[in-house]
Protein backbone atom coordinates (compact mmCIF):
# COMPACT_ATOMS: atom_id res chain seq x y z
CA UNK A 1 0.00 0.00 0.00
CA UNK A 2 1.34 3.44 -0.94
CA UNK A 3 0.71 6.72 0.84
CA UNK A 4 -2.73 8.09 -0.03
CA UNK A 5 -3.28 11.86 -0.06
CA UNK A 6 -6.66 13.30 -0.96
CA UNK A 7 -9.13 16.07 -0.30
CA UNK A 8 -12.44 14.84 1.04
CA UNK A 9 -15.75 16.43 1.96
CA UNK A 10 -17.29 15.68 5.34
CA UNK A 11 -20.91 16.29 6.16
CA UNK A 12 -21.42 17.99 9.52
CA UNK A 13 -25.04 18.75 10.22
CA UNK A 14 -26.30 20.99 7.43
CA UNK A 15 -22.86 21.96 6.09
CA UNK A 16 -20.10 20.24 4.15
CA UNK A 17 -16.51 20.74 5.29
CA UNK A 18 -13.33 20.32 3.27
CA UNK A 19 -10.55 18.18 4.71
CA UNK A 20 -7.12 16.92 3.71
CA UNK A 21 -6.60 13.24 4.47
CA UNK A 22 -3.24 11.45 4.40
CA UNK A 23 -3.09 7.70 4.94
CA UNK A 24 0.45 6.23 5.22
CA UNK A 25 1.35 2.77 3.98
CA UNK A 26 0.86 1.01 7.32
CA UNK A 27 -1.51 3.19 9.38
CA UNK A 28 -1.68 2.67 13.11
CA UNK A 29 -4.01 5.47 14.28
CA UNK A 30 -5.88 8.55 13.10
CA UNK A 31 -4.98 12.04 14.32
CA UNK A 32 -7.63 14.71 13.70
CA UNK A 33 -6.38 18.29 13.83
CA UNK A 34 -8.30 21.18 15.35
CA UNK A 35 -6.81 24.48 14.19
CA UNK A 36 -6.59 27.79 15.98
CA UNK A 37 -8.74 30.81 15.14
CA UNK A 38 -8.18 32.15 11.66
CA UNK A 39 -6.19 29.10 10.60
CA UNK A 40 -7.19 26.31 8.21
CA UNK A 41 -6.27 22.91 6.87
CA UNK A 42 -3.52 24.66 4.92
CA UNK A 43 -1.73 25.88 8.09
CA UNK A 44 2.00 25.43 7.40
CA UNK A 45 2.67 24.74 11.08
CA UNK A 46 0.07 22.02 11.42
CA UNK A 47 1.07 20.54 8.07
CA UNK A 48 4.66 20.25 9.29
CA UNK A 49 3.45 18.38 12.37
CA UNK A 50 1.18 16.24 10.19
CA UNK A 51 4.10 15.31 7.92
CA UNK A 52 6.10 14.05 10.90
CA UNK A 53 3.10 12.08 12.15
CA UNK A 54 2.62 10.56 8.68
CA UNK A 55 6.26 9.49 8.61
CA UNK A 56 5.65 7.70 11.90
CA UNK A 57 2.62 5.79 10.64
CA UNK A 58 -0.22 8.05 11.71
CA UNK A 59 -3.14 8.97 9.49
CA UNK A 60 -3.80 12.72 9.62
CA UNK A 61 -7.01 14.59 8.91
CA UNK A 62 -6.72 18.36 8.65
CA UNK A 63 -10.20 19.77 8.33
CA UNK A 64 -11.78 23.19 8.22
CA UNK A 65 -14.46 23.38 10.91
CA UNK A 66 -16.08 26.40 9.25
CA UNK A 67 -17.22 26.86 5.69
CA UNK A 68 -15.67 29.70 3.69
CA UNK A 69 -18.84 31.74 4.17
CA UNK A 70 -18.91 31.12 7.93
CA UNK A 71 -15.24 32.03 8.24
CA UNK A 72 -15.96 35.50 6.86
CA UNK A 73 -17.80 36.24 10.12
CA UNK A 74 -14.93 36.93 12.52
CA UNK A 75 -16.86 35.93 15.65
CA UNK A 76 -17.34 32.38 14.31
CA UNK A 77 -13.61 31.77 14.61
CA UNK A 78 -13.92 32.06 18.40
CA UNK A 79 -17.23 30.20 18.75
CA UNK A 80 -15.77 27.29 20.69
CA UNK A 81 -19.18 25.68 21.14
CA UNK A 82 -19.83 25.61 17.38
CA UNK A 83 -16.30 24.42 16.58
CA UNK A 84 -16.54 21.67 19.19
CA UNK A 85 -19.82 20.41 17.73
CA UNK A 86 -18.29 20.38 14.27
CA UNK A 87 -15.26 18.44 15.51
CA UNK A 88 -17.55 15.88 17.13
CA UNK A 89 -19.44 15.48 13.84
CA UNK A 90 -16.21 15.12 11.88
CA UNK A 91 -14.99 12.47 14.32
CA UNK A 92 -18.19 10.47 13.97
CA UNK A 93 -17.86 10.57 10.18
CA UNK A 94 -14.28 9.33 10.41
CA UNK A 95 -15.43 6.28 12.38
CA UNK A 96 -17.76 5.48 9.47
CA UNK A 97 -14.99 5.44 6.85
CA UNK A 98 -14.26 1.83 5.97
CA UNK A 99 -10.50 2.29 5.64
CA UNK A 100 -10.22 4.05 9.03
CA UNK A 101 -12.95 2.70 11.31
CA UNK A 102 -10.69 0.05 12.85
CA UNK A 103 -8.06 2.57 13.97
CA UNK A 104 -7.80 4.43 17.31
CA UNK A 105 -8.35 8.21 17.17
CA UNK A 106 -6.48 11.10 18.77
CA UNK A 107 -6.70 14.88 18.56
CA UNK A 108 -4.02 17.47 17.92
CA UNK A 109 -5.28 20.94 18.90
CA UNK A 110 -3.43 24.20 18.25
CA UNK A 111 -4.08 27.49 20.04
CA UNK A 112 -7.86 27.94 20.50
CA UNK A 113 -8.31 24.65 18.62
CA UNK A 114 -7.13 22.86 21.74
CA UNK A 115 -10.33 23.97 23.48
CA UNK A 116 -12.58 22.37 20.87
CA UNK A 117 -10.39 19.25 20.92
CA UNK A 118 -10.82 18.92 24.69
CA UNK A 119 -14.55 19.59 24.50
CA UNK A 120 -14.90 16.90 21.85
CA UNK A 121 -12.71 14.47 23.80
CA UNK A 122 -14.95 14.97 26.84
CA UNK A 123 -18.03 14.32 24.71
CA UNK A 124 -16.55 11.20 23.07
CA UNK A 125 -14.70 9.39 25.88
CA UNK A 126 -15.01 5.98 24.20
CA UNK A 127 -13.64 7.20 20.86
CA UNK A 128 -10.74 9.53 21.70
CA UNK A 129 -7.63 7.84 23.02
CA UNK A 130 -5.21 10.77 23.45
CA UNK A 131 -4.97 14.54 23.00
CA UNK A 132 -2.01 16.82 22.29
CA UNK A 133 -2.24 20.60 22.60
CA UNK A 134 0.27 22.97 20.94
CA UNK A 135 0.36 26.45 22.44
CA UNK A 136 -3.24 25.75 23.35
CA UNK A 137 -5.97 27.50 25.25
CA UNK A 138 -7.42 24.62 27.27
CA UNK A 139 -8.84 27.18 29.68
CA UNK A 140 -11.46 27.97 27.01
CA UNK A 141 -12.87 24.47 27.58
CA UNK A 142 -12.98 24.96 31.34
CA UNK A 143 -16.27 23.17 32.05
CA UNK A 144 -15.23 20.11 30.05
CA UNK A 145 -11.78 19.67 31.58
CA UNK A 146 -12.85 17.47 34.53
CA UNK A 147 -14.72 15.21 32.08
CA UNK A 148 -11.82 14.43 29.77
CA UNK A 149 -10.74 10.78 30.07
CA UNK A 150 -8.03 10.65 27.40
CA UNK A 151 -4.40 11.34 28.36
CA UNK A 152 -3.54 14.98 27.56
CA UNK A 153 -0.15 16.45 26.65
CA UNK A 154 0.14 20.24 26.85
CA UNK A 155 3.06 21.67 24.87
CA UNK A 156 3.81 25.33 25.58
CA UNK A 157 6.62 27.60 24.45
CA UNK A 158 9.01 28.63 27.21
CA UNK A 159 8.73 32.26 26.11
CA UNK A 160 4.92 32.19 26.09
CA UNK A 161 4.44 33.18 29.74
CA UNK A 162 0.70 34.03 29.71
CA UNK A 163 -0.21 30.74 28.01
CA UNK A 164 2.01 28.77 30.40
CA UNK A 165 -0.02 30.10 33.31
CA UNK A 166 -3.34 29.38 31.57
CA UNK A 167 -2.23 25.81 30.86
CA UNK A 168 -1.18 25.29 34.48
CA UNK A 169 -4.60 26.41 35.70
CA UNK A 170 -6.36 24.21 33.16
CA UNK A 171 -4.28 21.18 34.06
CA UNK A 172 -5.34 21.55 37.70
CA UNK A 173 -8.94 20.97 36.57
CA UNK A 174 -8.17 17.73 34.70
CA UNK A 175 -8.57 14.34 36.36
CA UNK A 176 -7.11 12.34 33.46
CA UNK A 177 -3.47 11.42 32.90
CA UNK A 178 -1.84 14.72 31.95
CA UNK A 179 1.51 16.33 31.40
CA UNK A 180 2.72 19.81 30.52
CA UNK A 181 6.00 20.20 28.67
CA UNK A 182 7.72 23.57 28.31
CA UNK A 183 9.60 23.83 25.03
CA UNK A 184 12.58 26.00 25.90
CA UNK A 185 13.29 28.99 23.68
CA UNK A 186 9.95 28.79 21.85
CA UNK A 187 7.36 31.55 21.50
CA UNK A 188 3.62 31.03 21.03
CA UNK A 189 3.80 29.91 17.39
CA UNK A 190 6.99 27.86 17.80
CA UNK A 191 8.54 29.70 14.87
CA UNK A 192 12.09 29.33 16.14
CA UNK A 193 14.35 26.91 14.26
CA UNK A 194 13.65 23.28 15.14
CA UNK A 195 11.00 24.02 17.78
CA UNK A 196 7.97 22.94 15.75
CA UNK A 197 9.70 19.70 14.78
CA UNK A 198 10.39 19.15 18.48
CA UNK A 199 6.67 19.58 19.11
CA UNK A 200 5.90 17.04 16.39
CA UNK A 201 8.29 14.47 17.86
CA UNK A 202 6.83 14.89 21.33
CA UNK A 203 3.34 14.47 19.88
CA UNK A 204 4.44 11.24 18.17
CA UNK A 205 5.83 9.91 21.44
CA UNK A 206 2.62 10.75 23.31
CA UNK A 207 0.39 9.14 20.71
CA UNK A 208 2.65 6.09 20.57
CA UNK A 209 2.50 5.70 24.33
CA UNK A 210 -1.22 6.28 24.92
CA UNK A 211 -2.96 5.74 21.59
CA UNK A 212 -1.04 2.74 20.31
CA UNK A 213 -1.52 -0.03 22.86
CA UNK A 214 1.38 -2.15 21.60
CA UNK A 215 3.87 0.67 22.10
CA UNK A 216 4.99 -0.18 25.64
CA UNK A 217 8.61 0.82 25.19
CA UNK A 218 8.06 4.58 24.99
CA UNK A 219 8.87 6.18 28.32
CA UNK A 220 6.94 9.22 29.48
CA UNK A 221 10.25 10.91 30.23
CA UNK A 222 10.97 10.89 26.50
CA UNK A 223 7.95 13.10 25.81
Amino acid sequence: MTVVKKEITIGAGDVHLKANLVVPAHPKAVIIFSHGSGSSRFSPRNNLVANVLNANGFVTLLTDLLTLEEDRTYENRFDISLLSKRLIEVTKRVTQLKELNHLPIGYFGASTGAASALNAAAALPEKIGAVVSRGGRPDMAYDALPLVKAPVLLLVGGLDAPVIELNKRAMDQMHCRKKMVIVNGATHLFEETGKLREVAQKACSWFDRYLIKVSKNVSEDAV
